[in-house]
């Protein structure tokens, strides 16, 4: 197949084109993100890769099979930016990248909650200006705490057994409880009980509708004063508003967030521009907030599997095979 690859920086080249080698498939790197506007960059191209921030709407699909691509390939698992209607519409099937890595978004999702609780970002910067007291930088003992995982899928899973190594109690919440969860004890719940017993709170659940804004005032209020919350899924799962709310009023004692909303500058440099996001601008102003750039999933090994699968489901695409990483509405 010939693939457009939207969105491409320098190491999606790097993995895809050791994937690629001595395979069927012939990669274009285009770096504009995919809308209905730069969907004209895939002319000739018999599918697309697209990647989180890329806008595969219902105008960018009608786009893009006019002009005869074939099929729309994720090399993510969130697939809650295309237009699932307007693709089964048109005959392009849209298939992801489900699991890649479990491991890499889980210990990144622990290194926020270390990093956040023992303020070791502050301490870093403090210490390189040879100020070496610790004020402002008193954390807990995460041994014996009491955490909530919002989604136990292959990452909420992994969670669980890294907070269960030390020493926590962990309260899950899931529509389907997942025997690995359960195998490395976690307690199920319903998610009242969950947001009132937490210390510390980690989401990992898809964002659909039944998730979207799940973390309201509502949920807030419901939440113990001064708890940790981490977002590693989906910006949206989040009401960033009411978490704005949370953080000057202390209910919440310190965020953590590796997901916005609202990612436009995510995945560039705009260091030379104002940051035209006020709500971000706003959440970075917190010294209890730390935020990454979409970093979790960001290893070797989940970025060589990412290649390595987006390009076997476009060869069961191409080979009429049917692929199990196909998702439709």
């Amino acid at each position: 197949m010939q693939v457009a690859l939207f969105s491409a920086k320098p190491y999606d080249r790097e993995f895809f084109d050791a994937a690629a080698a001595g395979g069927p498939h012939s990669l274009r790197y285009v770096e504009a993100t995919l809308t209905a506007d730069s969907a004209p960059l895939a002319e000739g191209a018999d599918a697309v890769c697209a990647f989180v921030n890329d806008r595969v709407d219902a105008a960018a699909v009608h786009a893009l099979a006019d002009l005869g691509v074939k099929a729309i390939a994720l090399r993510c698992a969130g697939f809650n930016n295309v237009a699932l209607d307007a693709a089964a519409e048109r005959g392009l099937p849209v298939v992801r990248v489900p699991a890649y890595s479990p491991h890499a978004v889980a210990e990144h999702t622990l290194g926020l909650i270390l990093c956040l609780n023992r303020r070791i970002h502050r301490a870093y910067n403090r210490v390189r200006e040879h100020n070496f007291a610790l004020s402002g930088l008193l954390g807990f003992d995460l041994y014996g705490k009491t955490c909530g995982v919002v989604g136990t899928g292959a990452i909420g899973a992994c969670v669980v057994r890294i907070l269960r190594g030390f020493g926590c109690r962990v309260l899950a919440v899931d529509p389907k409880e997942n025997p690995d969860a359960l195998a490395a004890g976690a307690e199920y719940v319903d998610l009242p009980r969950l947001l009132a017993e937490s210390d510390v709170i980690s989401l990992h659940c898809p964002l659909n509708e039944a998730t979207r804004k799940l973390i309201d005032a509502e949920a807030l209020a419901a939440m113990k004063p001064g708890v940790m919350l981490v977002n590693v899924s989906r910006g949206a799962v989040v009401d960033h508003a009411a978490v704005i709310e949370g953080l000057k009023s202390g209910q919440i004692g310190s965020l953590a967030l590796d997901v916005y909303e609202e990612e436009e500058v995510f995945f560039r440099d705009v260091s030379d521009e104002a940051l035209a996001d006020d709500q971000l601008a706003r959440l970075l102003t917190f010294p209890n907030v730390l935020v990454t750039g979409h970093q979790a999933f960001f290893t070797r090994e989940a970025l060589t599997a990412i290649a390595e699968t987006t390009l076997a489901n476009l060869s069961d695409l191409e080979a009429g095979r049917e692929c199990p990483n196909r998702v439709s509405a």
